[in-house]
């Protein structure tokens, strides 16, 4: 009785995690962890945001000359990520190893969650998108995944962690603006 009781045991551990994904490693080839973007096309495109790297850099784009955007599954080589790094620049804001490895690895949890259902609305407002990233090193592709957007499109990540994600990048948002108030742009 006790050899099939460990039995069951190793094969329910067996199961349980056979499927699982191994941890986003920040010490990886990593380039973009996260990416806020936002984007609107009224009266012309407006395009800009920051982006997250592996080493916790934060780097702004303002409408960037050349930009590679994610296909319509949120997938994009890490040639074309290398590209739209390049168009960036230091913000100046550096994400501490401790508190990069805290939300990085929320990401298998997002990147396994479904997304609500996307709504339009009429509003020609733009919209801000919270993208998180996971590199999938034997295809070179960037794999996306949808935290939340909002705006004239609407939809959010259904994982419980997707508020405490949000809340922290609309922080690092505010430091970036507190900065341009500070430093204004001459």
């Amino acid at each position: 009785m006790r050899q099939i009781k460990i039995i069951l045991f190793v094969a329910i551990i067996t199961a349980l995690t056979s499927g699982c994904r191994t941890k986003t490693d920040t010490d990886s080839k990593q380039e973009i962890l996260f990416q806020m973007e936002y984007r609107s096309y009224s009266p012309t495109l407006n395009h800009r945001g920051y982006i997250i790297d592996g080493d916790g850099n934060v780097l702004v784009y303002n409408n960037p000359d050349t930009w590679y955007y994610p296909d319509k599954d949120l997938r994009i080589a890490a040639g074309l990520v290398g590209q739209d790094i390049a168009e960036c620049h230091s913000s100046g804001i550096k994400i501490s190893k401790e508190e990069l490895s805290k939300y990085s690895s929320l990401i298998n949890n997002l990147a396994e969650s479904k997304v609500s259902a996307v709504k339009t609305l009429p509003e020609e407002t733009g919209t801000t998108q919270y993208i998180c990233y996971e590199y999938i090193e034997n295809s070179g592709i960037y794999q996306g995944t949808v935290i939340k957007m909002e705006g004239d499109i609407r939809c959010e990540n259904l994982n419980f962690f997707t508020k405490k994600v949000v809340d922290w990048m609309k922080d690092i948002h505010d430091s970036l603006a507190d900065l341009n108030t500070e430093h204004p742009a001459s």
